[in-house]
């Protein structure tokens, strides 16, 4: 990456970070003229040149042939005010068996300029996030929002959990109320100006134009930074100062993007936060799921409770973990963590399509570095502290998928269980491995 990229623009960041540090109410005036050469160009070469094109085709290769001249043009644009990003494509990624998700691939100029916008926003906003977000942020991950959701658990008294999924969050974000949101920190007009701009460019999709009134499109660089902004302001500042202010008991908010669940200590308090937080998402034009969000008895004492009630313990899902009561090795209380069964049957059917699709394309030594980089990633995300049951025994469906698909390879002879295992000592695959520990006490 350019040195550039960390000259002047760079240290009125920081400064930036710094003033937002210590006034809380201060408005940035003076934000657009940051936008500079040095900078985009930085921003230009921080984009992965593997990514999709936008609908002008234009590659990252091919914006790089002539990088100086395209960025003069497009300082220019920008500069005066006239640069109008171009619509997304829109794609669809599957979400479930029946459902998917639509997702916007950006052209390489609105990419450089959302992910300068995103770096400005970022250096103001992160200062002003609560800890109790997670989603998309510099040195924090889904990791750390699960163990802070464990250490709640397992060291608070908390004896219910209010879920709470918002239906459609990212299609439906009100424009209007999140340049209200932007407007208590950013009161530079231009920037306010261009931000808008991003919102209201609309998507192609099957070659037809679709305005855009509402949302923050899934896929733009600039889109995470944006909803993040607007749950602080509809959720998270809410939370912290209207709702433990009126509670009786032991209360926590962890948020990862628009998925959040809260620890609750006594049930009138649950009770009374899932009826405030239904309210308070109806007031800024957004829905919770009626059938996706639910308060339930969860704790050190579900187990007991549930068996002098003749019921089965509760269990809640959250990042792809469904999180149970579960015991040590001594009989105490501890909080279990296992792959969420849809997105283990999901992971499990994704890898025999690939197995399927792939076998007979290249040969095993070209695909099989594929294969390991797939577990790799697998266990990655699901390998957390008591979950290693569940990435092994992925582990092993996928060594008996593979073994299946290799024998489907037209006019080759039959791998035997043994010369599968040969197979498999030359060309070893990762093992399952607790990557994150969470049980660290």
């Amino acid at each position: 990456m350019p040195n550039a990229e960390f000259g002047m623009t760079q240290v009125k960041l920081f400064l930036i970070t710094g003033h937002a540090i210590r006034d809380k109410q201060f408005r940035f005036t003076s934000l657009h003229h940051l936008l500079n050469k040095d900078f985009l160009r930085g921003c230009f070469h921080s984009i992965d040149k593997k990514k999709a094109v936008g609908i002008d085709g234009i590659t990252w290769e091919d914006y790089s042939t002539n990088l100086e001249e395209n960025l003069d043009q497009l300082i220019r644009k920008v500069g005066r005010r006239s640069y109008k990003p171009l619509p997304s494509k829109r794609v669809y990624i599957p979400k479930n068996e029946h459902e998917k998700r639509p997702l916007g691939i950006s052209a390489i100029e609105t990419k450089i300029v959302e992910s300068g916008v995103t770096r400005i926003l970022r250096s103001i906003y992160e200062v002003d996030f609560l800890p109790c977000s997670y989603g998309f942020r510099p040195k924090q991950c889904c990791h750390d929002a699960l163990n802070a959701l464990d250490k709640a658990i397992m060291f608070s008294p908390v004896n219910h959990i209010v879920e709470a999924d918002i239906k459609g969050f990212f299609d439906n974000v009100s424009h209007e109320r999140l340049m209200e949101f932007l407007k208590i920190r950013i009161g530079d007009t231009a920037m306010l100006e261009l931000i808008g701009k991003f919102l209201k460019a609309g998507f192609i999709d099957k070659g037809e134009f679709i305005e855009t009134n509402k949302g923050t499109p899934q896929g733009s660089i600039l889109s995470p930074l944006l909803s993040n902004v607007f749950l602080h302001y509809t959720l998270d500042m809410w939370f912290e100062h209207i709702v433990r202010a009126h509670v009786r008991g032991f209360v926590k908010l962890v948020r990862y993007a628009d998925d959040f669940v809260i620890a609750v200590q006594y049930q009138d308090d649950a009770k009374r936060i899932e009826k405030a937080v239904k309210n308070r998402f109806a007031k800024y034009g957004l829905e919770i799921h009626p059938t996706k969000s639910r308060n339930i008895s969860f704790g050190r004492f579900e187990k007991q409770n549930a068996t002098a009630q003749k019921r089965k313990s509760n269990t809640f899902d959250f990042l792809g973990f469904t999180h149970f009561c579960d015991k040590t090795r001594s009989g105490k209380f501890k909080l279990g963590h296992k792959t969420q069964r849809k997105k283990f049957v999901k992971a499990c059917k994704n890898m025999w399509e690939w197995l399927k699709a792939i076998r007979n394309q290249v040969k095993a030594d070209v695909w099989w570095k594929t294969l390991r980089a797939k577990l790799y990633g697998h266990f990655n995300y699901y390998g957390i502290s008591g979950n290693y049951l569940d990435i092994k025994k992925f582990f092993v469906k996928t060594q008996k998928m593979t073994r299946y698909w290799m024998n489907r390879r037209s006019q080759k002879k039959t791998l035997t269980v043994e010369r599968f295992w040969e197979y498999l000592e030359r060309h070893p695959l990762p093992k399952p491995e607790i990557k994150h520990a969470i049980y660290v006490y």
